[in-house]
């Protein structure tokens, strides 16, 4: 914070603006307010102006941002349990005087550490950066458009637009207020919500909890709508005085127990610092902290310290527990081969690059546990509108009573009321084929014209209605529109009629009372006050089935006025099938006057307001698929992932949709009537079923229409019975449940509001469903990346093992072991062929088949059966190869004399080369385990496909392998790095000698070439015989058929009763 910003906030006074007003904004209208601030009420700010006003008044941002800390970082370098391992072998090592060793694993700690820092370091920053992008966001007009930007970047005199579920994003002084409520306990302490209005002003000393026409920053809009300017954003907030204690931190010490009356023995502070210490030394080991994976993986290596250790003590037994130097030494280097040092800093580095990855295919990742569980999603609930559809609405049919069914001409522009065509039916939808209509049109003027009934359903569609249809003047006069689509489509439909609502408010209408559009009921309402008639109107719309059952009268189509009887009910509704049939979303228009007296409009009651309406009609709105939803769906089939849309609409649009993008099988004629009924359902259906009924449901509902809130919950419950890991999409505040028990938590980053953010584990910044199945890869491919360093680190580490445990068989005059590989080989190893060909594995590409394949079990998680036999296999094989290199120099290319203390020395006390033959043998043997380590990093690129067949596009047969491993840089440059390295360990003098204890090898190199060709031989024909199995399981699992739709739906399309009952046992079971 600069000393100028310190200044103004010293002086800064609660409730002005950054740059203070002539009184503080609730002390003046809000007209007052919008020209001191210099903001405008319909266009919002310019971008120029906004970013202009960014600089000025910096970001909206409560203080100093923690952000990275190097120093933490380093701490975390140093004081970790496998760094302090390698420090203490280090003791070791110079305990006993062995100072090459010991300065050689000094060396690894000290690289461990600056490369570990570094690489975290940058890991942080990428974090810190994608944090920032999951920081909560505002809705704000700029240039005449809504636009959703980073709370962060709201300046003063940016026109908010806040809505139920909103988190307020600054200090704002309203300009008008619905229904409004905020609940604003974390600043003031009062529990209950806050009723606000923007019409009244205060004094300018009113305290905080009584500035009625002020919205706080970092309250929450419990009810209602608002729109406002933006006064005061960072420090300079209400909130921004207690920053300091909105970031304080929890402590780690656990709570002492206490006694009813407050008191506490002296054991009880002893247990809970006790407890706090154990919790303190398991933070330190890593096992309670970090995500799942990264808690396994930190038990894995406190596992393999153990095993270190008794690896260690196998050394001293096989050597007569000798406390001889080299002995010694050995063990703690043969200990040290077993610990993955760089195991869990290198999952938090590809974790980071992961979600970094994730940002660039529109999913900020806000949990970092749900990218290991995005690998194994089984099922997707998805909703509609704007997720597997456009979201850009037009009213394509219109049904009148009386007057019969208008259509709209087809459109590129759906905000302009001037486009597009009129075609008139006089005929009920029922009643009409629209595969063959007319062509001719009319004029809207001339409709309009003397219409009673069109106007009637004009004035719902304009008034029962949030959005804002306008021709801005600063863009050029291009229509505008803001709000929900569904609003917008209507508005722009009365506003084709020159009915839009603007133009009503500034005539004779004023709205009284509004009652939000509740999931529950289905409808949305508002009472206005018609002045020239001095009459109160209710306006309503919604889902059909709630609008008529509301209504007691309607036109016939005579013209006349009649009561509603339960056949008319009925043709409503067969209209509507005939609408929804066509992929349109209907809702109901309905209307009547409204007599009762009005004291208060916050206290009337809904119920007495919707009641004894007149239908005034019905309006179809076409929501056309995005041109990707098709394709998504197919993708999700291919791998193993099944699709259930849930949705507010009627089941006939809900049921046309799902055909069209496949979630629904083509053939739905082949289906059986049980199981076509049990595919599409309504949520009051669904809802009335028991948990026990619901189980025993032939396939779980892949179309939920009329959806509520509880009825996500309720299916979630129900996969998680089937054994099913499911994703949930959401955007509601009434979403958060279903959010939070979904395996993963999907909310929509534009639509969606910041309570459905909050719940959610992932954000799709473009709300789209191929975003999710973009996620959903990229989660398998981190499961696979991190399945493939991992194996390759542990089939190395058994490799090093064996070859050490096995080759104390080799024992020199003295009886004392000839060991295969020198300490400070071994570490060489580890240091070569270990940390940055492992992170180079992190960041490979998708397997080719990564999207047709079922989804993995977080229950086996990385350590499947197919990676353990790998693991022992690869490991078994290139410790056999390097300890028969060794063996083959000494014995069957030698005298086979080891020697005496060539552990320690190349030449006797004589200068006489005496332990050249050993020496030659273990720069042969260190040379072979290099790169057969390195080499099995390329392996891993693909567990099954041939290393020299990675791509089925290489146009190449041949060579194509080589531009294959050459697509990841970092993992090429990583093995030709530890490739090129060996070379100066083998020949130049002293190293080799006195630090290596090996020789250059000449001749040798044929063994090494003719091992490393064994050694992908070897590993080709695992792979190879894995391949067979495999696709002989795949056949068994998904048969021989081709076609995906019958793969996916053709137990339901060829099934008989029989079939279907079984398939519901399986799923009791």
């Amino acid at each position: 914070m600069g000393k100028k910003e310190e200044d103004l906030l010293t002086s800064h006074v609660s409730g002005q603006s950054n740059k203070p007003l002539s009184r503080p904004p609730h002390a003046l209208s809000y007209n007052d307010t919008i020209n001191e601030i210099g903001a405008n009420s319909q266009d919002g700010l310019h971008a120029s102006e906004a970013t202009k006003r960014l600089q000025d008044f910096g970001r909206n941002e409560l203080g100093e941002q923690g952000g990275v800390q190097p120093v933490k970082i380093l701490i975390a370098q140093i004081a970790n349990a496998m760094t302090l391992v390698l420090i203490l072998a280090m003791a070791v090592s110079f305990g006993i005087q062995s100072w090459i060793e010991g300065g050689v694993i000094a060396a690894v700690v000290i690289l461990n550490i600056v490369v570990g820092f570094f690489q975290e370091f940058s890991a942080e920053k990428t974090m810190d950066s994608l944090r920032s992008l999951s920081s909560p966001t505002a809705n704000v007009v700029r240039d005449g458009q809504s636009v959703v930007v980073p709370t962060a970047e709201v300046v003063p005199g940016d026109m908010i637009e806040l809505k139920t579920g909103d988190t307020i994003p600054a200090d704002i002084r309203l300009i008008e207020a619905v229904n409004f409520e905020t609940d604003e306990a974390l600043l003031t302490g009062e529990s209950l919500p806050v009723r606000k209005d923007a019409e009244a002003s205060f004094p300018d000393d009113t305290g905080p909890g009584d500035r009625l026409n002020v919205a706080y920053s970092s309250s929450t809009v419990t009810k209602g709508r608002a729109r406002g300017i933006a006064f005061a954003t960072g420090m300079f907030t209400e909130i921004g005085t207690i920053a300091s204690a909105l970031r304080a931190k929890g402590s780690k010490m656990r709570p002492v127990k206490r006694k009813e009356d407050g008191k506490a023995g002296p054991h009880r502070h002893v247990e809970a610092w006790t407890l706090s210490g154990w919790d303190a030394f398991l933070r330190f080991l890593g096992i309670n902290v970090g995500t799942p994976l990264q808690q396994k993986l930190s038990k894995l290596a406190i596992l393999l310290f153990g095993i270190a250790i008794v690896c260690a003590i196998i050394v001293l037994g096989a050597n007569e527990f000798n406390t001889q130097q080299e002995v010694i030494i050995y063990a703690v280097a043969t200990g040290l081969s077993m610990i993955p040092a760089s195991l869990v800093v290198i999952l938090t580095i590809t974790m980071a690059a992961g979600t970094k990855r994730m940002v660039e295919r529109n999913v900020i990742v806000r949990n970092l546990k749900s990218l290991e569980a995005l690998g194994a999603v089984t099922d997707i609930c998805s909703d509609k509108t704007g997720t597997l559809t456009q979201g850009k609405m037009v009213a394509k049919r219109v049904w009148i009573p009386g007057k019969g069914t208008y259509g709209i001409t087809a459109s590129s522009q759906p905000f302009n009321p001037t486009a597009g065509d009129l075609t008139i039916e006089n005929k009920q939808p029922r009643e009409i084929d629209f595969s063959s209509e007319t062509e001719k049109t009319f004029s809207f003027a001339e409709e309009i014209d003397g219409n009673e009934p069109l106007e009637a359903f004009l004035k719902v569609a304009s008034l029962a209605n949030l959005a804002t249809v306008y021709q801005s003047k600063e863009e050029d006069n291009q229509w505008m529109a803001r709000g929900d689509p569904t609003e917008i489509a209507l508005q722009v439909f009365a506003s084709r009629f020159d009915r839009n609502k603007a133009k009503l408010t500034a005539e004779t209408w004023k709205e009284v009372a509004e009652f939000p559009f509740d999931s529950d009921v289905k409808k949305m309402s508002v009472i206005f006050s018609d002045s020239s008639s001095n009459q109160n109107w209710v306006f309503t719309k919604g889902a059909v089935e709630r609008i008529i059952t509301s209504c007691k009268q309607m036109v016939n189509d005579s013209g006349e006025m009649v009561e509603m009887t339960e056949d008319m009910r009925n043709h409503i509704l067969e209209n509507m099938e005939s609408l929804a049939a066509l992929g349109l979303r209907v809702l109901a228009l309905a209307s009547r006057t409204y007599d009762d007296p009005i004291k208060d409009p916050s206290n009337i009651d809904r119920s007495t307001v919707e009641n004894d309406l007149t239908f005034r009609g019905l309006v179809g709105i076409y929501d056309p698929p995005r041109e990707e939803s098709a394709a998504s769906v197919k993708e999700c089939h291919q791998a193993g992932i099944a699709v259930h849309m849930l949705t507010g609409d009627h089941p006939g649009t809900a049921r046309s949709i799902a055909l069209e993008i496949g979630i629904l099988p083509s053939r739905m004629d082949a289906v059986s009537k049980s199981v076509a009924d049990a595919m599409v359902m309504t949520a009051s259906q669904f809802d009335k079923l028991s948990d026990d009924e619901i189980d025993k449901l032939p396939v779980l509902p892949l179309v939920v229409a009329r959806c509520a809130p509880n009825t996500k919950v309720r299916m979630i419950e129900a996969l998680h019975r089937r054994k099913k890991f499911a994703g949930m999409t959401g955007d509601g505040v009434n979403d958060s449940p279903s959010l939070k028990r979904a395996d993963v938590g999907i909310a929509m980053g534009q639509a969606g509001s910041d309570v459905a953010k909050d719940a959610s584990d992932i954000v799709l910044t473009d709300d789209n469903f191929a975003s999710i199945i973009n996620a959903i890869e990229e989660g398998r491919r981190l499961f696979d990346n991190i399945q493939k360093y991992v194996l390759h680190v542990l089939a190395e580490n058994i490799a090093q093992a064996c070859t050490l445990l096995i080759g104390l068989a080799f024992k020199d005059i003295r009886g004392l072991s000839v060991f295969p590989l020198a300490p400070v080989e071994i570490l060489w190893v580890i240091m070569a062929t270990s940390g940055l060909p492992d992170m180079g594995l992190g960041f490979e590409r998708a397997q080719p088949n990564i999207m047709t394949r079922p989804p993995q079990s977080l229950k086996t998680g990385v350590f499947t059966p197919e990676v353990m036999l790998d693991m022992l296999v690869y490991g078994l094989w290139v410790a056999a190869l390097c300890l028969a290199s060794f063996a083959l120099v000494v014995y069957a290319f030698g005298n086979g004399d080891l020697g005496s203390d060539c552990n320690n020395n190349f030449a006797n006390e004589f200068g006489e080369p005496v332990c050249e033959l050993v020496f030659r043998a273990r720069g042969t043997c260190f040379a072979c385990l290099t790169w057969f380590a390195l080499f099995l990093a390329w392996e891993m690129k693909d567990l099954r496909r041939s290393f020299f067949r990675l791509s089925d596009h290489s146009e190449n047969v041949w060579f194509g392998w080589m531009g294959d491993i050459y697509n990841n840089k970092f993992l090429f440059w990583s093995i030709i790095g530890g490739f090129v390295t060996i070379f100066p360990t083998l020949y130049i003098p002293v190293i080799n000698h006195d630090v290596f204890k090996h020789e250059g090898i000449s001749w040798e190199w044929g063994i090494v070439f003719i091992e490393t060709a064994l050694f992908f031989a070897g590993v080709e024909a695992w792979k190879w015989g894995k391949r067979i199995y495999f696709r002989g399981q795949e056949k068994k699992e998904i048969g021989e058929t081709g076609d995906l739709e019958s793969r996916v739906f053709g137990s339901y399309l060829t099934g008989s009763s029989s079939d279907y009952e079984e398939e519901a046992a399986k799923g009791e079971k």
